[in-house]
């Protein structure tokens, strides 16, 4: 059964940290671009960091390059996003997806808030 957890999100100040960890199960991970997207309630959701499957190339949304890192550990079946310096619109749920070919994942999603 293919199935994508999202887990680490959580409450930080802004200016604080987080790193958000997706581990798969049921596909081959190594095989696929490995990405996470975020969505606030009634926006579109929104690309926030790739990484191909060799995990060398990476690519970033605008908004978060500089302060978000996306890394992947073939071994473990695990994509990371390591957030820093987190500003108070990068509150959202955090998504992963696994992309190769025809085959598209997407995991449940985990809430980031920062707040004061």
């Amino acid at each position: 059964q293919v199935q994508l957890v999202e887990s680490g999100g959580g409450l930080v100040q802004p200016g604080g940290s987080l790193r958000l960890s997706c581990t798969a199960t049921g596909f081959t991970f190594s095989n696929y671009v490995m990405k996470w997207y975020r969505q606030v309630p009634g926006k579109e959701r929104e690309f926030v960091a790739g990484m191909i499957n060799s995990g060398g190339s990476t690519i970033y949304g605008d908004s978060v390059r500089g302060r978000f890192t996306i890394s992947r550990d073939n071994a473990k079946n695990t994509v990371y996003l390591q957030m820093n310096s987190l500003k108070s619109e990068d509150t959202a749920v955090y998504y992963c997806y696994a992309g190769f070919r025809s085959y598209n994942y997407w995991g449940q999603g985990t809430q980031v808030t920062v707040s004061s």
